[in-house]
């Protein structure tokens, strides 16, 4: 009853570039066995600047039909910008976009609209004050009219917790919820981005608190591994590193019938053996 899906971008078809289509790789994402995707409109149709003029009724209600087409489901419309950017000007350009993303999300019946937590620098990058109290309350007033954008569109919004950002933890994430308290804010759960080296060890444990805190909320998982170099955690292809799926594949299977987990840091050489290897770990729990 897991639903596998894949991010759009990361399907690559037989065409030369000026024919990767978002029709294409839809297509090819449905011929690989995938049942639904995660959608970034600027990844996968090139040549448009993706400001609010492009979010239009046009392009959502085409995107529906495209993706009905093949029997694929937008489990998350991706809108990944910085809602803690500390220029007024620029995160009301920001937030503007996100509730552009809403609309469109409604209107071609996308699962949710999903985000990470940002840093609060122009550069989206980890300083020494993303972790702090002062940037989570940044971000908190600064989600809350997105959400309620969300409201008036019907649909939901996601955060995703990574450890490089504002939100990197499942306490971290729970504070939000509670804060703005609205049932059109939901979680992505992805539990390779809870991970750094300091914590990876203690595997289980981080991804079982975030199971245990954040289940209820969860809207959709992502799926990745990891390989260890040096001080980092590098992002790739499920079956590819050492994570071990057991923990979040049970939670799935026990207390989330039917969700949508789509693939990410796949390629074409090794998505379908990725969507393999989950079906066949939940298939055996």
């Amino acid at each position: 009853m897991i639903q596998i899906g894949i991010r759009l971008h990361d399907v690559n078809t037989q065409f030369p570039p000026e024919r990767q289509t978002m029709e294409a790789r839809a297509a090819q994402a449905r011929a690989e066995g995938f049942s639904c995707v995660h959608l970034a409109f600027s990844k996968v149709i090139k040549g448009v600047a993706f400001d609010d003029a492009a979010l239009s009724e046009g392009l959502a209600l085409h995107a529906r039909r495209v993706f009905a087409q093949e029997g694929l489901d937008v489990a998350v419309l991706g809108c990944y910008l910085n809602l803690a950017h500390p220029d007024p000007g620029k995160l009301a350009e920001i937030q503007a976009r996100y509730c552009g993303h809403l609309r469109v999300a409604a209107l071609m019946g996308a699962g949710v609209v999903g985000t990470e937590t940002g840093a609060p620098n122009p550069e989206y990058r980890t300083d020494a004050n993303t972790h702090s109290h002062e940037a989570l309350d940044t971000f908190i007033r600064n989600l809350a009219p997105v959400v309620a954008c969300a409201e008036r569109w019907g649909v939901s919004i996601a955060i995703e917790p990574v450890w490089k950002h504002i939100v990197y933890d499942a306490d971290r994430a729970l504070q939000v919820i509670k804060a703005i308290a609205s049932p059109n804010l939901r979680v992505i759960l992805d539990p390779v981005n809870l991970l750094y080296p300091g914590n990876a060890d203690n595997r289980e444990r981080v991804i079982g608190d975030a199971i245990d805190k954040l289940g209820r909320h969860v809207a959709v998982a992502h799926l990745k591994d990891y390989v260890r170099e040096g001080e980092e955690l590098r992002a790739v292809a499920a079956g590819m590193g050492e994570m071990d799926y057991a923990q979040i594949l049970r939670f799935i299977k026990a207390r989330k019938p039917y969700l949508q987990a789509t693939l990410e840091n796949t390629s074409n050489g090794n998505a379908v053996q990725a969507r393999e290897l989950i079906q066949r770990e939940y298939d055996a729990l």
